[in-house]
Order: C-alpha cells, then sequence, then structure tokens
C-alpha cells in the first residue's frame, strides 16, 4: 500500500505520475467526476460543444477548421486520423525517430494503406531538407505524418520546417502531436498544419478516456466513406457531433466534465504559453538536479522538449531498474521505463499538475533510492 504524499499545492496524490500521461491532476478535476451526467443531456451537450470550440482556440483553428471528439486513447485518434486523411490512391510518408512514429506505420499496415518512411535514431530529429528529397524522389505521395514531440526519448521535431516542404509539394500534413499540444507552440494556420491529434491526458492535464482531432473541414468533408473502420470513422462522428452536439456511440461523461475542468484551468494560467513557462522550469528544475547528484540526460538542453525527460540507466552492477522504480513509487513517484531500443535509459515526465518544489522532491527521493540501492557508479550504461 502506497501512502499519499501532500503537494506544495495541497492536492493528495498516491504517488504522483511522472509519466507521458495519464498525469498527476488537480483536486478541482478530480471533483469535477463525482457528479454523474445523463448522455444525452443538455447540459453534457453543451460540455462538449464548449470543449470543441476551446480546442479550436487553442490550435489556432477556428477558422476553416472542425474538433471531432473521440472514444479512446491517443493511439485510436492517430488510427483514426490515418484512416480518414492518409489517402487511397497514393503514399503517406511516415516519419518516425521513436515508438509513436513507429505505432502509426503498424496501423498503416493493418489498414493496408501505401507508405513510404522516413526512420532516424531515437535521438536525431528529422532534416527537412531529407522530407523535400523524398517528396520530390516520390511524386505520388500525398500526405506526411510525423510526431512533434517523441516521447520515446522526449526529443522535439522541426514541424513548420516539414510542414512548409510538404505543403510546398502539395501533401497534407498530418501531426501527431499528443504530448505537445496545450503547452508547446502549435498554431495550425502558421504552421501549415491540417491535421492535428491529440489526447485528454497530455498537457491540457484532463485524465485518459477520449482523443481529440482538429481538422480543416474540406478534408473532413471529402474523407466521407474512407475510413477502414465503422467506431473510428471521423466523418461520421463529426457529422454527427454537428447535428445532435453529442457522440454518436456512449461518451465518456465523467471524462469529458473533468477535461471541461481542465481547460478552465488552462486558460487560467495563460493557455499554451502560461502552461508552457511552468513545464519549462520543472523541466529545467529536475534536469539540473539529477545531474547534481550525478544522472546523465540522454538528450542537449536544446534538444529535449519540456515534457518528459530521459535519463541513462547507470552501469554500476547493483542497478535493477525494478528496485529502483519500486523505491521511487514507494517514496511517491511513478515514473516510466525506458523506450529506447540503442540506449539503456529511464524516462521521467514533468508534465502534470506538479511544480519546482515536487521536482526538489523527485531528486531527493531519487538520490534516497540509488542510495539504499548501493549505486554508486551512476556512468551511463553502455
Amino acid at each position: 500500500m502506497t501512502i499519499p504524499f501532500r503537494g506544495p499545492a495541497g492536492q493528495e496524490t498516491t504517488p504522483y505520475l511522472l509519466t507521458p500521461g495519464p498525469l498527476t491532476t488537480t483536486p478541482a478535476v478530480k471533483e469535477a467526476m463525482l457528479r454523474d451526467w445523463g448522455s444525452w443531456d443538455a447540459d453534457l451537450r453543451a460540455v462538449v460543444g464548449s470543449i470543441r470550440s476551446d480546442l479550436l482556440d487553442i490550435a489556432d483553428a477556428s477558422q476553416g477548421f472542425e474538433c471531432v471528439l473521440l472514444q479512446g486513447s491517443g493511439s485510436y485518434g492517430v488510427e483514426a486520423a490515418l484512416g480518414s486523411f492518409a489517402p487511397k490512391n497514393k503514399k503517406t510518408l511516415m516519419l518516425t525517430n521513436g515508438a509513436y512514429g513507429e505505432r502509426a506505420i503498424k496501423a498503416m499496415s493493418y489498414m493496408n494503406r501505401d507508405f513510404i518512411s522516413y526512420e532516424t535514431d531515437e535521438l536525431e530529429a528529422p532534416s527537412a531538407d531529407e522530407v523535400a528529397a523524398l517528396l520530390k524522389a516520390n511524386p505520388d505521395v500525398g500526405a506526411v505524418f510525423l510526431v512533434q514531440c517523441e516521447t520515446t526519448s522526449g526529443i522535439v521535431n522541426p514541424v513548420e520546417d516539414i510542414a512548409a516542404v510538404a505543403q510546398k509539394a502539395g501533401c497534407v500534413v498530418i501531426l501527431d502531436a499528443m504530448s505537445s499540444f496545450g503547452a508547446m507552440d502549435l498554431s495550425m494556420k502558421r504552421m501549415g498544419i491540417d491535421v492535428l491529434i491529440s489526447s485528454a491526458n497530455k498537457c491540457i492535464e484532463g485524465v485518459p478516456g477520449f482523443t481529440y482531432i482538429l481538422a480543416r473541414r474540406d478534408l473532413l468533408e471529402a474523407s466521407q466513406g474512407v475510413s477502414h473502420s465503422l467506431s473510428l470513422d471521423l466523418y461520421e462522428q463529426w457529422a454527427y457531433m454537428q447535428k445532435s452536439g453529442q457522440f454518436r456511440y456512449r461518451p465518456p461523461t465523467h471524462i469529458l466534465v473533468a477535461f471541461a475542468q481542465a481547460l478552465e484551468q488552462h486558460k487560467a494560467e495563460g493557455g499554451a504559453p502560461g502552461r508552457l513557462a511552468r513545464y519549462k522550469k520543472t523541466a529545467k528544475a529536475m534536469r539540473d538536479g539529477m545531474r547534481r547528484i550525478g544522472l546523465s540526460p540522454l538528450l542537449g538542453d536544446n534538444e529535449t522538449g519540456p515534457i518528459i525527460q530521459t535519463f541513462a540507466t547507470p552501469r554500476d552492477p547493483n542497478f535493477d531498474f525494478t528496485r529502483f522504480y519500486e523505491g521511487l513509487k514507494q517514496r511517491g513517484f511513478i515514473i516510466y521505463p525506458g523506450k529506447l531500443t540503442k540506449k539503456p535509459s529511464f524516462r521521467v515526465g514533468n508534465m502534470g499538475a506538479l511544480d519546482h518544489d515536487v521536482m526538489a522532491m523527485l531528486v531527493d527521493a531519487t538520490e534516497a533510492t540509488l542510495k539504499a540501492m548501493n549505486v554508486k557508479d551512476l556512468t551511463p550504461a553502455e
């Protein structure tokens, strides 16, 4: 049994979630789920409409774009978007430098959609020049897919540069903004993003249960009959929402009202710029503290995003990730194992209802856990 820990803002958590999602949420978000809602009630329909409008505003996409909410995790949203907008009569260029790009490629394989892939190392961002060369050599490509913040390592990919060359080649730009939307700089209009996918339990700081897809209205209208799936058909979901204000199938009622509360908190913090400022502070506090005790970040300060930090596994033979994980959990923190295939590592998220004081507590807990494991050599493992 894990004991409750009281955070600097007074919230109790058992324990703090330092993962790419779900996240630590505020008491107000949790409390929003204490009331039951009717799935067809006018009050819930108003919540759904407000969420859709707010998300378009955050994305700078109020004119000419639509927002579709869909039950399920972010991966459902990615598959739904690819199923609706990856062309059947052309190829899609799939960019990948981590597990989430690979998952999107796997979804394309399940759908039997034609694609080519451009893979870079997990610690290397794709090059816009390379993308331009690939598009020139493959004029039958009609769409480009990429991830903004690849939480395999925490690296941030150059979305605006890649979108520019994709648009120049006449391609639809499909962006997985799962772990970036709501905090990092992202304007669909300015950056040339045609389709954006994210999830309730990321930078808006809601809880898991639905994903959302923002897309150009003309693309949605043209996607009628394109999807490979009944449940993931974005055109049908959108058309039904336009007509009724509600989901086609049973909505995640409690998750929606929690998200509406999270959106109010997002506005109160100053929107995406305010949230980004806090995330940058927590990321710096974590990285500086981990360096102080001898752990090594895998990415440089200018390469990593403000969402999740990846650290090299110590080479000390006494280090065992399972023991390390359990030791941190007993001290009030849940982290993620590494997803890198080439570098032994572990990941620590800094998004969520967290602040500088929580990061200081984390660093102290990490130092105490390593000491209890008798880990002395923190040199990165090969």
